[in-house]
């Protein structure tokens, strides 16, 4: 039996980093609040980590609605990152995070490189966070709008920023899909000294109502998430993953433990799930019993004999 296997469980814990996870499974953020309000629906412990919804300076209320529309196999959001402000995070959230027995990642976001800097400096200092979880498809304000995300320098500055104010915590930055070719800016993410990456955050859409002849979110565009990005999510996971040397983790469309499987396989360390939470709130703990089973299922005992396997397989049908 595998050192890390009890009870004839297969091994499921992995790295990033610094971070040690109990199984490959986070939540992902924007899709499971501060963590508390699913409390009543799935055991957070269960979980290999959760991430909080994103953390600013100071509080944002967020776009008009309507903020959120079905679309076919997914949902648009245009929720504009509102959330209760770092203040109010570490006083009011934090504390009943620190009493779980899961990782905690927070997610950061900011409109200009101090932002980030200063969020990463202040929870350093906090008790009950494991890991910073950087989104950088925020605009840049002092460049004009531009994304962080979709410029290779702006998003390793904004990555060197927070890895140098961020003591011992590891850093995971979470890559936009809205990019000619994501390994540019995954590869200049990872040489600024990112701990982890995490891709894909959502691709940008809009759904228009044919009877009012205007777009249904009051925002007009919004971040398409769900199914229909998955095969999306998978290959950037899969050109990713071949491209940098950190852990990769799988974000896009996950709603089962097959579809984690994909990217597991793809070369993806761990995954997070997103808007299946909305469908299901215990939708993540499902994943983490149906990764267990397909390893029990083909005589694997660790994880770490999944992940990577298909680009490996790739590679040899290659040569």
């Amino acid at each position: 039996r595998h050192p890390g296997q009890t009870g004839g469980r297969p091994n499921l814990a992995v790295r990033i980093g610094g971070l040690r996870l109990a199984n490959p499974v986070l939540t992902a953020s924007g899709t499971f609040g501060y963590g508390r309000e699913f409390a009543p629906y799935l055991d957070l412990e269960r979980l290999g980590g959760l991430v909080t919804k994103g953390i600013s300076w100071e509080p944002r209320a967020g776009n008009p609605p309507p903020r959120v529309v079905e679309t076919p196999c997914g949902m648009l959001n245009a929720i504009g990152l509102e959330n209760v402000g770092l203040h109010r995070f570490v006083q009011a959230k934090l504390p009943y995070l620190r009493q779980l027995n899961t990782r905690v990642v927070v997610n950061i976001l900011g409109d200009d490189i101090g932002d980030y800097q200063r969020l990463a400096s202040a929870l350093a200092q906090e008790e009950g966070i494991d890991a910073l979880e950087v989104n950088i498809s925020c605009p840049n304000v002092k460049a004009g709008g531009v994304a962080f995300g979709t410029d290779a320098k702006a998003a390793a500055a904004v990555t060197a920023a927070v890895k140098a104010a961020a003591g011992s915590l590891p850093v995971i930055v979470k890559l936009s899909p809205n990019v000619t070719d994501i390994t540019v800016i995954a590869k200049a993410v990872a040489e600024a000294g990112a701990d982890g990456l995490s891709l894909i955050n959502t691709l940008l859409g809009m759904v228009i109502d044919v009877d009012q002849r205007r777009p249904v979110l009051g925002n007009v565009m919004g971040g398409l998430s769900g199914p229909a990005i998955r095969p999306l999510a998978v290959r950037m996971v899969w050109q990713v993953a071949q491209a940098v040397k950190i852990p990769v983790i799988g974000i896009g469309g996950i709603s089962s433990a097959r579809d984690a499987l994909e990217f597991l396989l793809a070369g993806a360390t761990a995954v997070q799930v997103g808007t299946a939470n909305f469908v299901d709130p215990a939708a993540a703990v499902r994943v983490v019993d149906g990764i267990a089973a397909y390893l029990l299922q083909h005589g694997l005992d660790d994880v770490q004999q999944i992940i990577g396997a298909a680009a490996r397989t790739g590679a040899a049908a290659e040569g």
